[in-house]
């Protein structure tokens, strides 16, 4: 067995942040309402290349926004995450953190836990992948770099655009209702939890 986690809203509870950043950034630059729960589960290029095409200038005016941002925003473990990730370890499953995070804010996020890379056997990021969750290709690394196929790997992931992405990846998916609703979400997922409290290893066997 191989585990795949998601950072934002598996790892660390950070997505009500961000919805408030986006949505302040849609309402700036696009005059659109809601515009945080549209880009769950993008990338920072894909956002631009879907919404911001042709504004260069506004591009560069988020970019250090949504960098300062990063650095102080508050990185929380989800309920239960660390026991888990130690029980993985303490057994000898191989993690991996894959997200659609640059360097640049993981580099904040690991200031904030500098204990986490102890935690997982590596860290994935956008960086790592030329395609965008929903597709696969960033679990599929994530199997690769740890040995493991899809018959034999859990994916964590929260966002539809990353339960997705797990799906097509043919692993096992276990969806976090960290930030969308446990009934939109249960149709992509072979489990869905609210956090780690109360799940072991022997749940996923």
């Amino acid at each position: 067995m191989i585990i795949l986690f998601d950072f934002d809203g598996v790892i660390v509870d950070t997505e009500s942040q961000y919805t408030s950043f986006w949505d302040r950034i849609g309402r700036k630059y696009l005059d659109l309402e809601g515009f945080g729960h549209m880009i769950k589960g993008q990338t920072l290029k894909q956002i631009f290349g879907k919404y911001f095409e042709g504004m260069e200038k506004e591009q560069e005016e988020v970019i250090p926004m949504l960098d300062a941002f990063e650095e102080q925003m508050s990185y929380d473990y989800i309920a239960g995450v660390t026991r888990f990730l130690s029980e993985a370890k303490d057994a000898g499953i191989r993690t991996a953190i894959v997200t659609s995070s640059n360097d640049a804010k993981m580099s904040h996020a690991l200031k904030a836990h500098p204990e986490l890379p102890e935690l997982v056997d590596a860290i994935l990021t956008s960086e790592h992948f030329s395609r965008s969750k929903p597709d696969p290709e960033c679990f599929l690394k994530g199997m690769e770099v740890l040995g493991g196929t899809p018959e034999d790997t859990y994916v964590f992931e929260d966002s539809f655009h990353g339960l997705k992405a797990g799906r097509a990846s043919g692993a096992k998916v276990i969806g976090l209702a960290t930030t969308n609703p446990e009934e939109a979400i249960a149709p992509l997922c072979d489990m869905v939890i609210n956090d780690f409290n109360g799940l072991y290893l022997k749940d996923l066997t």
